[in-house]
């Protein structure tokens, strides 16, 4: 009977963390701020997405460092809270549900961001060591390229190896993989540009290209 209300509390736990964690990671802040600013509906320049590189397009630098800072804090909130109040497994559920919950949010008809200044956020909440490699990543990616979906997808691709081998940390593993997963399909139309040779570079204002990323 112990074990069984055991199981029932965990399952409770981890169902409340994944709603709240969606919830959370479904606050569009691209699309509130820029509105609040008097720049109109973000969806209707750029990629139409949601997210800080978009954001970067109207030319406001500063509505595009609060983006990522929004979208990228509401995964490390939501892994954090839960795993401070459950435990870990719920925190990384939550994180993974946040990720969710940006790139499909509820509110805006599931049409989101690509999901990975929300994935960084919550892998540096989830482990720091897994989540700095991945920030380095994109770093260094970004400098030599300037290309931001680029360097993206080279530092998620990057996050499980440094979960599995360098943090040994099998639930972070999984976790960055999983949103390695859905975020890289999440950027299909930017591979085939990167493999065209036609992406677009970071800072790059046209206003028919699709976004790269940090959305």
């Amino acid at each position: 009977m112990e074990l069984d209300a055991t199981y029932k509390a965990t399952l409770m736990s981890l169902q409340i963390a994944v709603v709240c964690g969606y919830l959370l990671g479904s606050i569009p802040f691209g699309l509130v701020l820029t509105r609040l600013a008097g720049l109109g509906d973000i969806r209707t320049i750029g990629s139409g997405n949601i997210g800080a590189t978009n954001v970067l397009r109207t030319g406001n630098k500063f509505l595009a460092l609060l983006t990522l800072i929004g979208d990228s804090g509401k995964g490390a909130a939501a892994a954090l809270l839960f795993a401070y109040f459950y435990g870990p497994e719920q925190g990384i559920f939550a994180g993974a549900a946040a990720v969710v919950g940006h790139m499909f949010p509820l509110w805006l008809r599931f049409k989101g961001g690509k999901g990975v200044a929300t994935t960084l956020g919550t892998l540096l909440a989830v482990n720091w060591i897994m989540g700095v490699i991945a920030c380095l990543a994109w770093l260094v990616m970004a400098l030599i390229f300037r290309i931001s979906s680029l360097s993206a997808l080279m530092a998620l691709a990057v996050a499980p190896l440094a979960a599995f081998f360098v943090a040994h940390d099998v639930g972070a593993g999984w976790l960055a993989l999983f949103l390695a997963i859905i975020v890289w399909a999440a950027h299909h139309t930017n591979i085939r540009r990167l493999l065209n040779g036609t992406e677009p570079k970071i800072g790059d204002k046209k206003k028919n290209t699709e976004d790269s990323t940090a959305k």
